[in-house]
């Protein structure tokens, strides 16, 4: 059992940046590949960005490519997204997730554990 607090949201000018953090507790974390989605109003949640439980391999979403970085610190049971150069379309809550494969990381149904989600907004 994984549970998932996330913080760092907040309001944020177009071009300004957030980091995102994500705590986890449970004795499995390290074991974890680690995501973080978005859904915006009216809109499907999405992928945005995962790492896998040993750090070495990042993945993201074509739209914050180049943009946001994603980062786990296994010893104190974190992860982080940096998100740079913010666009007012980048507005969403944001959330954490926790799965035990990387399989299918882009695929909402395939995470097995939630945050409950942070608010970020962008202003133009």
């Amino acid at each position: 059992q994984v549970q998932l607090v996330e913080s760092g949201g907040g309001l944020v000018q177009a071009g300004g940046s957030l980091r995102l953090s994500c705590a986890a507790s449970g004795r499995a974390f390290s074991s974890y590949t680690m995501g973080w989605f978005r859904q915006a109003p009216g809109k499907e949640r999405e992928f945005v960005s995962a790492v896998s439980w040993s750090a070495g391999n990042t993945y993201y979403a074509d739209s914050v490519k180049g943009r946001f970085t994603i980062s786990r610190d296994n010893a104190r049971n974190t992860v982080h997204l940096q998100m740079n150069s913010l666009k007012p379309e980048d507005t969403a809550v944001y959330y954490c997730a926790a799965k035990p494969a990387v399989l299918s990381i882009v695929v909402v149904r395939t995470w097995n554990y939630w945050g409950q989600g942070t608010q970020v907004t962008v202003s133009s």
